[in-house]
């Protein structure tokens, strides 16, 4: 257990990239619309952000509630807005559709990587909600950029999730196919999961509301995310 872990904390605007960073983050997820559970961002946020902060910054791409990407002229609106963040400096994104069965929306995934060219990315939480997230893993791990998947390993958060996860870990360590991107764990984390996750290998770490300990109406508060520093570092 060496390796340093990752600590990702959700931002919204620049007062929350610069709290994040002085409590400890390594990266931010950068969404608006916490309603919605995250959708993507102005460009003018992200700008703000880049010059606030030098952490990376993991953009959201996202337009409505689910993980639907909708009609084509749906998908071809999210290509924009991809296109637009690109241009403003955006080089880390975070998104992940699937289709009316529960299967990786390929057609969606694939345009937003061709516009993408070569930016690392997330794959988030619609995995958690896969007819067959192994099969999901398989066809999804040779995709140009694809690092890391955002998971609780379940829909019902960690709590739930913990025996996929730890599986998956498992898998991870061996080497198994479509299991070499990193895991980051988030969806109803708490501080007394972390000793468990991390004796099994994981080193990265997702949070949002553990962050603003008053509500998502507040800012993230420095010495939350600190307290999660001192944990993982612990």
């Amino acid at each position: 257990m060496s390796e340093r872990a990752l600590l990702e904390v959700i931002a919204l605007d620049a007062e929350d990239a610069v709290a994040a960073r002085d409590g400890g983050a390594d990266r931010l997820e950068v969404v608006t619309d916490m309603a919605a559970d995250g959708l993507s961002p102005s460009r003018e946020t992200v700008g703000r952000m880049r010059e606030a902060v030098d952490i990376p910054l993991r953009v959201m791409l996202r337009l409505t509630d689910g993980f639907s990407a909708g009609t084509p002229a749906d998908v071809d609106r999210l290509v924009a807005v991809a296109a637009g963040l690109r241009a403003e400096g955006a080089e880390e994104f975070v998104f992940g559709f699937l289709d009316a069965a529960g299967r990786p929306d390929l057609v969606t995934v694939e345009r937003l990587i061709a516009e993408l060219d070569g930016c690392r990315w997330t794959f988030h939480r619609a995995v958690d909600r896969a007819a067959d997230r192994g099969a999901l893993r398989r066809r999804l791990g040779d995709m140009p950029g694809l690092d890391t998947y955002l998971t609780a390993g379940s829909a019902a958060g960690v709590d739930e999730g913990l025996p996929t996860l730890l599986a998956e870990a498992a898998a991870t360590a061996g080497d198994e196919p479509g299991y070499e991107q990193r895991l980051l764990v988030g969806g109803g984390l708490r501080l007394d999961h972390l000793p468990g996750l991390r004796a099994a290998g994981i080193t990265a770490f997702h949070i949002g509301g553990a962050a603003r300990p008053e509500g998502w109406q507040a800012p993230v508060a420095p010495a939350a995310v600190a307290r999660w520093r001192a944990t993982l570092d612990a």
